[in-house]
């Protein structure tokens, strides 16, 4: 399947491209956050632009000219790969497939190193797009360093469900429902997340999403992570989400 560029909607089956949801762009760098406020007394929160920083007074010694027309490369970062019946990290940590039906897709939730699954959940219910089911794989940022507690754990899922969402929901969407739970995988602590979104689309017979987040402490001061997004019409894929979470395995 073609790479896609967006979430939730393509513009025709065979090999056309998804457009976003809610298309939301992030950088990933360590960042200040702004905070919101939402229901049941939990907090997410988003990337601000990094604040810029004055250079140094003083004779510029020692200092060499540079062409300005040459611009530096720039490293791309590090992506993973659908490989068979794994989603393979770019780290080379795995995470089983959801099942056969689903396929290869662009990753649009902000991981590093990671890659994406999806499934077609409702065909062309608008006459030119489809509705479905996204499951994503790989890290937080490097650069976000937490602490290894129960309580960094919690924080790096809020910074991983924040990117998340937006990624996939544009800057507010609409969270309700949202629950915490400590969680254990492959011998390393973690803590997953799970908040419903509302959704409203025309002819779209879906009025909310479920959006899961799972960190894994992956033992070296980074973080894996599992994202996954059901359309609330299908409850079942929630408890296969969690069942493959469950089998990722973290390469020491």
């Amino acid at each position: 399947m073609a790479e896609a560029e967006g979430y939730g909607l393509v513009a025709g089956r065979g090999g056309g491209e998804r457009r976003a949801r809610v298309v939301g762009v992030l950088v990933l760098v360590l960042v200040a956050l702004a905070v919101t406020g939402l229901s049941v007394g939990w907090i997410w929160t988003r990337a601000d632009a990094v604040a810029p920083v004055a250079l140094p007074s003083g004779p510029p010694v020692g200092l060499k000219t540079v062409d300005p027309s040459v611009k530096p490369s720039e490293t791309p970062p590090p992506r993973g790969r659908v490989l068979g019946a794994q989603i393979v990290a770019a780290n080379n940590d795995t995470m089983p497939i959801m099942g056969s039906a689903w396929g290869n897709t662009g990753e649009r939730t902000s991981l590093y190193g990671g890659a994406a699954i999806w499934l077609d959940v409702h065909e062309n219910y608008n006459g030119a797009a489809d509705w479905g089911n996204y499951v994503a794989f790989g890290q937080l940022a490097p650069e976000v360093k937490v602490a290894r507690t129960p309580a960094g754990l919690k924080a790096a899922a809020t910074q991983a469900g924040s990117r998340a969402l937006i990624g996939l929901y544009g800057d507010a969407p609409k969270l309700s429902g949202t629950t915490h739970k400590a969680i254990t995988v492959d011998g390393h602590p973690g803590h997953e997340i799970t908040t419903r979104v509302a959704v409203s689309a025309p002819k779209l017979k879906e009025t909310f999403s479920t959006v899961l987040i799972a960190v894994i402490d992956r033992g070296d001061g980074t973080i894996a992570v599992s994202i996954g997004d059901m359309a609330g019409s299908t409850p079942e894929w929630t408890q296969v989400w969690r069942t493959k979470v469950s089998q990722i395995k973290i390469n020491r």
